[in-house]
């Protein structure tokens, strides 16, 4: 990141804007990745991401695919903020005498970042899954006639008996009446096993390639190169933990359909996903995620690097 990134109230808008454009122009993706890890052996629905997409149209609407970003939108502003102010500050308060940080310590900057946003990411994924993985669930409890509609070139859905989704505000009140605070924080144990060893991956990636586009000189160079690193390191990262975001998924998603498992803690569904699914189930909504985090990022490094908080924050009266 630019060496002007010193004021924290403009990394926190940074983080906010760069957050909230991101998941504006992903979220369908993110859908769609969410229900393709979801999606058991037993009751499978979609072939892939585009007939994912094409389904939660048709029975849903164009709407339908942004299902849950309300959560998102609204908490994506401190989680994004927390994780990039995190990285700059752990990075500050680890080099020495402004010389560059050794990849280990880029690495434990990157660890710093990740454990703090699973204060805000745990609750928000948790909410944002449920929200998600409902018209999934609702397809599966179609009459079977229904499921062969739906499975035609846009069969009529006369048959299909909708639930009204809850709504977020819904969710929380229920998890908080039913589990307390620690109902919105389950699964928390996968999130920091995903998260840690993604911003561990990422930023010293990010920061490298970054340099290295720039011709290893000094202050910052040209927008696209922070775009493109962003985008590379985001995917790199992004498919390197995948297999714990589909445990992490698993573990955060209270409604399953008829024939799926059930899940006690990480150890027992990395056992049961083997057994029933094979290891190639870890990779399940691989290039979703790659395509979600790689524009999410690449659009975060560039807001950082033309300085939107900056400019913001010098206008402030």
């Amino acid at each position: 990141l630019s060496k002007k990134q010193n004021c924290l109230p403009a990394k926190l808008i940074n983080g906010g804007v760069a957050g909230l454009i991101g998941v504006t122009c992903v979220f369908p993706i993110d859908l769609a990745k969410t229900r393709l890890q979801n999606q058991q052996n037993g009751s499978r629905l979609y072939t892939s991401m585009s007939d994912c997409l094409v389904r939660t149209i048709r029975s849903d609407g164009i709407f339908g695919m942004y299902r849950g970003a309300a959560v998102n939108l609204t908490l994506v502003t401190p989680e994004k903020a927390i994780k990039l102010a995190a990285n700059d500050f752990f990075r500050h308060h680890l080099s020495q005498d402004e010389q560059k940080l050794t990849l280990f310590r880029e690495m434990l900057a990157g660890c710093g970042a990740g454990t703090c946003q699973v204060i805000i990411t745990t609750p928000m994924e948790m909410l944002k899954i449920q929200l998600q993985d409902a018209g999934r669930i609702g397809e599966t409890e179609l009459k079977p006639e229904a499921q062969r509609k739906m499975a035609g070139a846009g069969g009529p859905l006369g048959d299909h008996v909708k639930r009204k989704p809850p709504t977020a505000l819904q969710l929380s009140r229920e998890l908080l009446k039913r589990r307390g605070i620690a109902g919105l924080y389950k699964g928390l144990g996968a999130t920091l096993l995903r998260d840690v060893p993604f911003s561990i991956i990422y930023f010293p990636l990010f920061a490298n390639l970054n340099s290295w586009g720039c011709g290893g000189s000094e202050g910052p160079g040209p927008f696209y190169v922070s775009f493109v690193s962003g985008c590379i390191a985001g995917s790199t990262a992004a498919v390197a933990v995948n297999p714990v975001d589909v445990i992490k998924t698993r573990l955060q998603s209270l409604t399953r359909g008829c024939q799926e498992d059930t899940y006690t803690g990480v150890a027992d569904c990395i056992r049961k996903i083997l057994r029933n699914e094979g290891p190639s189930a870890f990779l399940k909504g691989a290039y979703c995620r790659a395509l979600v985090i790689a524009p999410l990022f690449g659009i975060a490094q560039v807001v950082y690097f033309l300085g939107v908080g900056e400019f913001i924050v010098s206008h402030l009266p």
